[in-house]
């Protein structure tokens, strides 16, 4: 995570914890978009051209707008956090590029605001591991890091939880990190083998066979923003819809259409559910003649 040494304090600092959950944000260049779209109200391309010259993403930055960079270092903490093995292939990966304006501006409306997160969580019968656009209470400290600032929270069962901060991008930063990987790897290579710290935090025997929740099976709120027919009952439809899956609303916003609208927002926020019931839910939706584009969802996370 940048210049954050967040490895040692999960696999030294905090190892008489046992980790119930890691979350942070932890792509310089998704946090630097997010924070100038939110600040200036302006689309996901024309901030991503600006990150691109100030030298923050890549010619190609779908590594880092979609989500790859931060699974790939989610992964490596998950297993520190979990005693797991690497599974990169089993991180859920969504990334920023759908996120627009209104999003930002609603989801601020409702007290919110949309951070990339890379999540991994002890839940009762696996282990999450997930990176996407999420909700995140505007009263959170992680809700308010900004431009290419990246910052953990690790929550244990003795420290509860603690937050690491620190530039995410950046020449600097980067030969931080590495030069600290540098002294370490000399420092184990020149200690008694049987005093080595694990690179992992955990010897291989010691592995935990911890599954990997599939996405169908992970419980969280969400925000949906619709597009539908200015006429009576819309509201009801999506709403019955919702309730036969289960999924009760907890928030909800309805504009006034201007002279002229034929098609308003519907904005909604729910209840926790699990993704699969939210996936039959979505479809259901989707196909009543009162909805005039695919729905768009982002999960909300309330960190506690």
């Amino acid at each position: 995570a940048g210049g954050i040494p967040i490895i040692k304090v999960l696999r030294e600092g905090l190892a008489g914890n046992r980790i119930e959950w890691v979350a942070g944000i932890i792509n310089g260049t998704c946090n630097f978009i997010l924070s100038a779209m939110r600040e200036e109200g302006r689309a996901f391309a024309e901030v991503l051209k600006e990150a691109q010259a100030q030298g923050f993403a890549e010619a190609d930055p779908s590594f880092d707008v979609d989500g790859i960079d931060a699974a790939h270092k989610l992964t490596i903490l998950a297993a520190i956090a979990f005693g797991i093995p690497l599974q990169f292939d089993r991180v859920y990966t969504e990334g920023i590029t759908r996120i627009t304006p209104e999003d930002i501006r609603y989801a601020e409306e409702l007290g919110y605001r949309i951070k990339a997160l890379g999540i991994a969580r002890r839940a009762k019968n696996g282990i999450e591991l997930r990176v996407h656009p999420c909700l995140v209470p505007a009263r959170r400290l992680l809700a308010n890091v900004e431009g290419v600032m990246n910052a953990v929270v690790v929550k244990g069962d003795a420290v509860g939880p603690t937050l690491y901060y620190g530039p995410g991008a950046g020449a600097e930063p980067t030969a931080s990190a590495v030069v600290a990987d540098l002294v370490d790897v000399v420092r184990v290579m020149t200690a008694d083998p049987e005093n080595r710290v694990p690179h992992l935090a955990f010897q291989p025997d010691a592995l935990s066979d911890l599954p990997i929740l599939p996405m169908g099976e992970v419980e969280t709120a969400y925000y949906l923003r619709l597009k539908v027919a200015d006429q009576p009952g819309v509201l009801a439809d999506v709403a019955r819809i919702l309730a036969d899956h289960q999924i009760s609303i907890e928030a909800v916003i309805q504009k006034e259409p201007k002279s002229g609208q034929e098609e308003v927002p519907l904005i909604l926020l729910t209840h926790r559910v699990k993704e699969s019931a939210m996936d039959a839910a979505v479809a259901k939706i989707e196909r009543l003649p009162s909805v005039k584009a695919p729905l768009h969802r982002i999960r909300l996370e309330t960190l506690e």
